[in-house]
């Protein structure tokens, strides 16, 4: 019959702890009604044409089947002249900085080569740092690479008809 007691006594203290446990993830949870901060690259999303060479049609279809650049939340896709498959390159932090942003980017992978593994050339953009950006805004559709030996030229954002 002791030991009874003390089981009950026992249930009646957990009890509480149960329920405060089963509460927290609810009362943590963030607002269903509340509204995601957006990052600080949101303006540059989408599909740019350009840079390698200057932006001809920035409009339709065209423009849109053959973007130079590619700005996702996570990740930044780059075409090359030569190769049609886009080089990717995962994003680890945005900066906000005047008249742009600051692209930190992880190392890209080493491709395994005769001569050992190596990170391709045109895994950054031609920039000092292969895993940095930086892009300059000059309106609300045009952007520049600034020191990227393989932008020269303005990108112009695709926009539909």
């Amino acid at each position: 019959m002791d030991g009874m007691v003390k089981e009950k006594s026992r249930m009646r203290l957990r009890a509480p702890l149960i329920a405060l446990l089963l509460a927290l993830p609810i009362s943590a949870a963030p607002d269903a009604g509340a509204q995601q901060r957006e990052p600080p690259h949101a303006w540059i999303f989408g599909e740019w044409t350009g840079g390698q060479f200057p932006a001809s049609d920035t409009t339709g279809p065209a423009c849109f089947g053959s973007p130079t650049v590619i700005f996702l939340r996570d990740v930044v896709m780059r075409s090359t002249p030569l190769d049609v498959a886009f080089r990717q390159r995962l994003i680890e932090t945005v900066a906000a900085v005047p008249n742009g942003l600051e692209f930190r980017f992880t190392p890209p992978t080493p491709l395994l080569t005769p001569l050992g593994p190596r990170v391709p050339e045109d895994a950054g953009f031609g920039c000092d740092s292969p895993n940095a950006l930086h892009v300059e805004r000059r309106g609300p559709d045009e952007i520049v690479f600034p020191n990227c030996r393989d932008f020269p030229s303005p990108l112009k954002r695709c926009v539909p008809k």
